[in-house]
């Protein structure tokens, strides 16, 4: 059965040029959620490289330097790409998605209870 294909508002042209760059590849073959989430895991683990034992002011610094930022913000693009492209072969509504979760986090992590901490929601009545 074809999955249905939901981009957000004003994104379809985004996922159609990825699309196109897959298909002109003949990449979708690789193109499964198994393989796609595992593509998030190791591009996020490659975007973590750029912080890792990094202090708050190095990253900061770093950050500053162009070559370097632009390595982050490629390394951001691809976990994107990736997520992206696991959302649209599951036929993933992506604004309802991140909307719902988002409603979800509000329910969990009440502001009077979250604010300025940290900790788990599983947390939050210890405080």
């Amino acid at each position: 059965m074809a999955r249905r294909r939901v981009a957000p508002k004003g994104w379809e042209p985004l996922i159609e040029e990825l699309r196109a760059f897959r298909d002109a590849r003949d990449w979708k073959q690789f193109h499964n959620p198994k393989d796609l989430a595992a593509a998030i895991a190791i591009e996020a683990g490659e975007l973590q490289e750029h912080f890792l034992w990094r202090s708050t002011d190095e990253v900061a610094r770093d950050l500053d330097e162009p070559r370097k930022r632009r390595d982050v913000i490629e390394e951001l693009a691809d976990v994107l790409i990736c997520a992206l492209l696991l959302a649209d072969c599951l036929g993933v509504d992506i604004d309802a998605a991140v909307r719902s979760k988002t409603r979800a986090n509000a329910r969990k992590y009440p502001v009077a209870k979250a604010r300025g901490t940290s900790r788990k929601y599983t947390e939050l009545d210890g405080r």
